[in-house]
């Protein structure tokens, strides 16, 4: 915040003092802390979701999954529209974890040497098997018929997703799969920079398994093709990095050879079929979870 603070928010902070004829707010304000970190984080999230949603949509997304049946009408613009009403929401619920931080509660540390070099990737790992299982479990319990009308059906709209459908969730949603990242670093240490590079990466990544591009048949890695499944067949594939804790209690369901082939899964038979599959399914599905 230092940086910020000299370079941006000293100067809006004294001109809005001089504007209302009061005094400005020191750095040491809570409000004005809590302030300044909704103004950073809400920029930097909604520039980051449209710069990598918008890069993955030019030059990675397979526009011919456009033509699916389930395909809604406007959908890259209501994905859009979602993400954009929930973000602010999401980013209120957000400043409490990164003020937290700023004051000391967490186990994030600055020195590189302090728990040894090797500990760094250690870290990296307990961080992405960590936020995994848990992420697993609240997608999973998300889907519960009492939580899922109310909160996670808004993200099963999009069946067929763009990269644009990374952010567009319910914004209670959209938190609570955010928890376990904020979490981490109040349970094991981590580097502050090692913990930064990894925030950045999982929201990379929730766009890349939006992105419709399935570059690699691979039965640990959960890419795309598995949550590709999960949006096409719902009970399925919760698991946010990896399919370990789906093979481990039992929700795993592996894609099918289609999925990877562009060809194929963009041929109107295979769309044709995978849209009866969902009419068959979705009445059943949709009526025990919302009973």
């Amino acid at each position: 915040m230092g940086y910020l603070d000299t370079y941006v928010f000293d100067g809006v902070y004294n001109q809005a003092a001089a504007l209302t004829s009061t005094t400005p707010l020191p750095r040491d304000s809570l409000l004005r802390q809590s302030l300044s970190l909704f103004v950073f984080i809400y920029a930097y999230i909604v520039a980051f979701y449209f710069g990598t949603a918008g890069l993955s949509y030019r030059f990675i997304y397979d526009k011919k999954q456009e033509s699916h049946p389930k395909f809604l009408p406007r959908q890259k613009l209501l994905e859009m529209a979602c993400a954009s009403r929930a973000l602010p929401t999401i980013t209120l619920m957000t400043v409490p974890w990164i003020m937290g931080q700023l004051h000391g509660y967490s186990m994030v540390y600055k020195e590189w040497s302090k728990f040894g070099y090797v500990y760094l990737g250690v870290s990296a790992v307990m961080f992405i098997l960590f936020t995994d299982f848990c992420i697993y479990w609240v997608h999973r319990l998300e889907h519960h018929p009492l939580v899922y009308a109310n909160c996670h059906k808004l993200h099963h709209k999009w069946i067929v997703c763009t990269p644009y459908a990374s952010h567009a969730f319910h914004p209670v949603d959209g938190y609570l799969q955010s928890l376990p990242y904020h979490m981490a670093v109040f349970i094991f240490p981590m580097h502050e920079y090692v913990y930064l590079a990894l925030f950045a990466f999982v929201n990379v990544w929730s766009v890349m398994i939006h992105d419709g591009e399935y570059m690699a048949s691979n039965g640990i890695v959960n890419g795309a093709a598995h949550h590709t499944v999960h949006h096409l067949y719902f009970n399925y594939n919760y698991g946010q990095f990896t399919t370990l804790f789906d093979r481990m209690f039992n929700t795993y369901r592996k894609p099918s050879q289609e999925i990877y082939d562009r060809s194929r899964r963009n041929s109107k038979t295979v769309q044709a079929a995978q849209a009866q599959d969902i009419d068959t399914a979705l009445p059943t599905l949709e009526n025990k979870k919302t009973q």
